[in-house]
């Protein structure tokens, strides 16, 4: 029977089907959090403002501001990396594949591995550095996660292509085993 009344979601299941379902929202996830990025480091401007920040020692000011340079070019890289796999997310997947959302979910999961990577690894050393040098080696407020300090210097940045590395591992034993099965089908 094919009417409109048994065929009214086939538009749809044809969408979730040839993957578009998962590829086109993925480029907009991509998207937003490029420009996410955009606003990070305006937003961290304005909470150190509010927070009083510029009204410290000269040695806090100017750390802030060295910190935020480095905050702000960490996301930098990461509207970078958002905003050049947003167009390539759409191309993971190719009709006919049978698995359709599993190559979306691993290039996401390749994504976010290189920008959290990046981010640690700019801002830690950043973080690191600048509280090294100019804040006596102590720890910064609200920063004590990454944490400062000569050694981490050295270790943020390792952490940093560590978790890169660990997510594009993960996301490329899951996608052969998406392009082993494509391939047996055919």
């Amino acid at each position: 029977m094919n009417n409109k009344f048994t065929q009214f979601i086939a538009p749809v299941l044809k969408t979730v089907d040839d993957g578009d379902f998962f590829r086109k929202p993925m480029s907009w996830l991509y998207f937003l959090m490029a420009i996410i990025n955009l606003l990070i480091p305006l937003f961290i401007l304005y909470k150190g403002i509010d927070s009083g920040v510029f009204s410290g020692g000269a040695k806090w000011v100017f750390g802030f501001i060295l910190i935020w340079l480095f905050l702000a070019a960490a996301c930098w890289v990461g509207f970078q990396i958002w905003w050049d796999r947003k167009d390539k997310v759409t191309t993971t997947s190719g009709e006919g594949d049978e698995f359709v959302s599993t190559p979306v979910f691993t290039h996401f999961l390749k994504t976010f591995g290189e920008w959290f990577g990046s981010f640690y690894a700019i801002s830690g050393f950043g973080i690191a550095l600048i509280g090294s040098i100019f804040l006596s080696g102590g720890s910064i407020p609200g920063l004590d996660m990454i944490g400062g300090g000569w050694l981490n210097i050295i270790i943020n940045p390792l952490l940093g292509y560590l978790i890169i590395v660990l997510f594009r591992f993960v996301a490329e034993q899951a996608r052969a085993l998406v392009q082993i099965a494509n391939n047996t089908k055919k």
